[in-house]
């Protein structure tokens, strides 16, 4: 059993948001975490206490994901409203929107460079964009149902996608081609991500799993079954070490992967929990969910200095790295059947000191030459209330301040949205301009579709000149 001091702590707690957290990312050097929510909100806050946080109105609908980029001079999201938009994290909150998915699009990663942006929708693709120029580069179409996720591997070779056509898939991004392929016949992933050398990947399963598979030789490393409910996210500890989990059941768990087991439970949200993530030095990490709070916690338990791991990491994202099969772990299999004692951490239960952070949120509005924010699409937040429980797994299990009648109560509560008066951009205007996006939406489709039949047309012609030629070369033979 780990001493009191090792143990992860409950730090604080940040309330600001009107629903569920979807959403947790901190920013490169830790000072700062973002977070998105059903409440159409993109916020930003201060891990510094007493400072003001941010909130950056603009989408129109639930933010499903949000991103630093490498640099942290930027900030990526993506929304039910079907646009990805990047923001400048400041006081100011400039933004840019893409329109170019024609569903939903549920997850945003940046490439380790920063390069690049990947965007995964339920109009069953993967897109990825050129961020220096802003500008859409290719499509990548193979998933059958909802793509829910996808993730740039760290040297930015490899992208990981999940959906719900129960199939994980590995890209190329080089030849723009499916790779590799993991399929499961109980559940779908709902969240997949590659640890820190990028030589597995885990993913988080609606039928309550957790797995680990090694990328290079297409094998099953690790299966844990430790929820009772869909798990929603899981984040890995730069170490590479730990990877902690976040589920429907309403519980954090922290796995130790060396060993191959779980080692923490950690209950402190009232509710599902959507998203968790670690900071990029290992030292804190974050959670969200249904109960719309944001909880930042200490690590505590590695006391390792993980500087040196991750140097270790970053020397093997060279092109020319090669496979490193030291670190296919476990090196015995290991049972999950739980018999293993762990430590539970029910912060509620203990008297603690807690800073909660309702700190002063300052309003960035965002307009632009295609949005703009209306109270009515956040009021029609609570007439979607089927189609919004049913966004997430288990929605049984929202808590009661999360349901349709008080989400109701609250979204009408807004005072702080912006009134129709308050529109910079004339309500005609904008309905031409964003009736032109979405027929420029329509034809950025077509050449989508076209390209990837021009791309088939050539792949047949290739195989049809290859036959040809070997019949000519039997012919010759023969003659």
């Amino acid at each position: 059993m780990a001493s009191a001091l090792e143990d992860p702590a409950l730090e604080r707690y940040f309330k600001g948001h009107k629903a569920a957290i979807t959403s947790v990312d901190f920013s490169p050097n830790g000072k700062q975490l973002a977070t998105a929510s059903w409440d159409t909100f993109l916020m930003l806050w201060n891990c510094k206490p007493q400072a003001r946080a941010f909130r950056y109105v603009g989408h129109k609908d639930v933010v499903t994901s949000v991103r630093f980029s490498p640099l942290g001079n930027l900030l990526a999201s993506a929304s039910r409203d079907r646009t990805v938009r990047l923001w400048i994290p400041d006081k100011r909150g400039k933004s840019s929107e893409f329109k170019a998915h024609t569903a939903p699009v549920r997850s945003v990663d940046f490439s380790a460079d920063g390069q690049f942006l990947a965007t995964a929708s339920e109009d069953k693709s993967i897109k990825v964009w050129n961020m220096y120029r802003q500008r859409f580069l290719y499509s990548l179409y193979r998933h059958t149902h909802w793509v829910r996720c996808a993730k740039f591997s760290p040297d930015g070779r490899l992208i990981v996608s999940c959906s719900e056509d129960k199939t994980i898939k590995i890209w190329d991004t080089t030849n723009k081609q499916c790779v590799n392929n993991f399929s499961d016949s109980v559940g779908f992933a709902n969240f997949v991500d590659f640890n820190p050398n990028g030589t597995c990947i885990a993913s988080a399963g609606s039928d309550h799993t957790v797995k680990l598979w090694d990328v290079r030789v297409n094998k099953l490393l690790q299966h844990y079954q430790v929820h009772s409910g869909g798990v929603n996210c899981v984040s890995f500890h730069p170490s590479g070490n730990y990877l902690i989990t976040a589920s429907s059941d309403g519980t954090l768990k922290i796995l130790d992967l060396l060993e191959g087991r779980l080692i923490y439970t950690l209950q402190g949200h009232t509710g599902p929990v959507f998203t968790v993530s670690f900071s990029k030095g290992g030292e804190l990490f974050s959670s969200g969910g249904a109960d719309a709070q944001v909880l930042l916690w200490r690590t505590n338990f590695d006391d390792l200095n993980c500087k040196d791991m991750i140097k270790r990491n970053l020397k093997r994202l060279h092109f020319d790295a090669s496979p490193h099969l030291v670190d296919i772990y476990p090196r015995t299999p290991h049972p999950h059947e739980g018999k293993i004692e762990t430590v539970e951490i029910n912060p509620k239960l203990e008297v603690i000191d807690l800073q909660t952070s309702s700190p002063p949120v300052v309003d960035v509005l965002s307009f632009d030459s295609t949005t703009t924010t209306d109270t009515t699409t956040v009021r029609t937040l609570a007439d979607k209330s089927e189609e919004i429980s049913g966004y997430f797994l288990n929605p049984s299990l929202l808590s009661s301040e999360c349901t349709p009648t008080s989400l109701k109560k609250k979204t009408e509560d807004m005072s702080d949205f912006p009134s129709e008066s308050q529109r910079s951009i004339p309500l005609a205007v904008t309905d031409a301009l964003e009736h032109i996006m979405e027929q420029l939406n329509v034809l950025t489709q077509t050449v989508s579709i076209l390209e990837q039949r021009l791309t088939l047309t050539e792949d047949k012609l290739k195989d049809c000149l290859e036959n040809q030629q070997r019949l000519f070369n039997v012919i010759q033979q023969k003659s």
